[in-house]
């Protein structure tokens, strides 16, 4: 056996006995001991590892983090006392331990990112969603003649969820044009291509209009859509960068259920006028109204998995607090209580008690982060738990935003899910993801 094998068996003996001397606890501790440890910059945390030996700290970056207080690369440290974590500045910092100067103990890799808060939600929003195009939601006959009958797009094979992005070339957007074009094809006895978006294809698909004889005008056999309205709730805005997040959710055709790209949108306040009370088996629904010339509030640029995104015009109003909070990073979420932010008359954001049952790990962005109790009695009083209108509802743990409530369970609408505010961050463009950080730092270390 080499000198150098010997050694690392020895470390291994040492620690071994040191953790047996101990019992139980530094077994527990050096497990949940973290390897990657994420901070926002001027965030204090620690770390445990109740060990009754003493080890020799090294910072390789102690301008980004102080550990114990300290500017120094390395030093000695007690063990058996919390490790004291302090952010100065963002970027990438190494943290060894070593027994006896010698063992290596542990090493934690700290990414320290900017610091960021946001505004919490919780306000009745309406949703005016336009698409990219023009969505295929179903297909219909058209009587040709007294005893016949067609439909020209299901005979070219258009699907339900298809976005018609051009005819005949040109861009389309507004389904009121459709007709005209459809007419114009129809009267020349010329196909009409379609060009069409499905999944990540784009296919350029003949059709010929059929002439309905009881309506007397060309058809497609198409049913179609171009936009989409609703309510839910807003989430977050963040000040600094001008930007919201909403609903905690994809926003799908009501048809289809196939997502709904974006072409354009807005949204505007709402007022809550009645609520549906939730019961098993039968998710309740707020009601609420919003004029089509409400005056907007902000745009709508994206609808991913975990809702929409895009610019506001200004600070929105009912607003429980209009202090920005610190948000929390995916892994900081405890089970315990925690509240929600939401609406249930009028405009009036009021605060509520949740319990937080159950959090899923998830190193990337994935909904269903966490399981959540209305344990409010008054709201449930009023709503029976989670009611639809309700999703996008900001989630607040120990003075921190940590999620958005997202979906009710039908056979238990006491209880639902939230996902990590961490994941709209990310969709809201404000907060890089993990590749995203990767890079960054590539293209730095090329620079420089």
């Amino acid at each position: 056996m080499s000198s150098n094998q010997r050694r690392k068996l020895l470390g291994l003996l040492l620690v071994l006995f040191v953790c047996l001397g101990s019992l139980s606890t530094p077994f527990r501790s050096f497990a949940s001991f973290p390897e990657e440890l994420r901070l926002f910059t001027g965030q204090h945390t620690q770390l445990k590892l109740a060990m009754p030996v003493n080890a020799q700290l090294t910072v390789n970056h102690p301008e980004i983090i102080k550990v114990n207080g300290s500017t120094e690369h390395s030093f000695q440290i007690d063990l058996h006392k919390p490790i004291s974590l302090e952010s100065y500045q963002a970027g990438h910092a190494e943290m060894k331990l070593k027994l006896f100067g010698a063992i290596p103990l542990k090493t934690v890799k700290v990414n320290v990112v900017p610091d960021l808060k946001v505004i919490p939600g919780g306000q009745t929003i309406g949703v005016k969603l336009k698409s990219a195009g023009i969505m295929v939601v179903g297909h219909h006959l058209v009587s040709i003649a007294d005893d016949k009958k067609s439909s020209p797009g299901e005979e070219a094979k258009i699907q339900l969820g298809d976005l018609i992005v051009k005819m005949n070339g040109k861009p389309i957007q507004d389904v009121t044009k459709v007709a005209d074009v459809v007419k114009e094809a129809g009267e020349s006895n010329k196909p009409l291509i379609l060009t069409i978006v499905r999944g990540s294809e784009t296919l350029d698909i003949p059709i010929t209009p059929a002439y309905d004889s009881i309506d007397k005008a060309y058809r497609l056999g198409l049913y179609i859509r171009d936009s989409a309205a609703g309510v839910g709730t807003l989430t977050f805005y963040a000040p600094d960068q001008g930007v919201y997040g909403a609903l905690g959710h994809v926003i799908t055709d009501m048809d289809t259920q196939s997502p709904i790209v974006v072409g354009g949108g807005e949204i505007v306040h709402s007022n809550v006028t009645s609520i549906s009370k939730s019961q098993n088996g039968e998710p309740g629904e707020k009601r609420a109204q919003f004029s089509r010339e409400s005056k907007a509030i902000g745009n709508i640029e994206r609808n991913t998995q975990f809702g929409i995104f895009g610019k506001m015009f200004h600070s929105p109003e009912h607003s429980l607090n209009s202090k920005a909070l610190p948000v929390a990073f995916a892994e900081d979420v405890k089970e315990g209580p925690a509240h929600i932010y939401t609406v249930i008359n009028g405009q009036k954001v009021e605060k509520f008690d949740i319990e937080i049952v159950h959090v899923a790990k998830q190193d990337y962005p994935a909904t269903k982060g966490m399981v959540i109790k209305i344990t409010d009695p008054r709201l449930l009083d009023k709503t029976g738990g989670i009611v639809q209108g309700m999703s996008g509802s900001p989630i607040i743990q120990n003075g921190k935003v940590i999620g958005a409530v997202t979906h009710v369970f039908v056979n238990d609408p006491t209880s639902g899910y939230g996902c990590f505010i961490e994941w709209m961050l990310q969709d809201a463009g404000i907060m890089l993801r993990p590749s995203a950080e990767l890079k960054e730092k590539e293209s730095q270390l090329k620079a420089s």
